[in-house]
């Protein structure tokens, strides 16, 4: 692996964002704002998994306006992140705190995919009524693994 990241770090892209002011500030500011976008929406979404408005929001109701910007902030923040990390691969790679954020992402990944496949099927039956315990433990699941996720991040930065 450290030949490959050798080779991002040398990569013309990364001269690029290594060589131009400001890009690296303003990437770092536009990852920001993804994960804001996924984060928010996605723990107001679990929030109402968990019972919080509980027969006033239909949970339905809540995927159909919360869930799409939750995606388009995961797509920002993938992409940002992405870019940032080609310049300093080696250092990054390296962090101690590198493992938790991409094993948290698998968490927090494999959550979406087996609630959205399983559990969230049958929303029709307990829409408005009481979340059943699987959507409850996802949602947990979720709201751990996104915290996680970001403080790992942040922790890229120092450790």
């Amino acid at each position: 692996m450290d030949d490959f990241f050798a080779w991002l770090e040398n990569a013309a892209f990364a001269e690029a964002i290594r060589g131009t002011t400001y890009l690296y500030p303003m990437l770092e500011s536009i990852h920001i704002i993804g994960i804001a976008l996924l984060v928010g929406p996605a723990a107001a979404f679990e929030l109402r998994l968990l019972g919080l408005g509980q027969h006033k929001l239909p949970v339905t109701e809540a995927a159909k306006y919360l869930l799409p910007i939750s995606r388009l902030g995961l797509g920002i923040a993938v992409i940002t992140g992405v870019v940032m990390f080609v310049p300093g691969a080696s250092l990054i790679a390296d962090r101690g705190s590198a493992p938790w954020k991409l094993g948290l992402l698998l968490i927090a990944g494999l959550n979406i995919l087996i609630f959205h496949k399983g559990t969230y099927r049958s929303v029709g039956d307990w829409d408005l009524n009481r979340t059943p315990m699987p959507a409850r433990l996802a949602a947990a699941v979720s709201l751990a693994s996104w915290m996680g996720v970001t403080v790992a991040g942040r922790f890229l930065a120092y450790t």
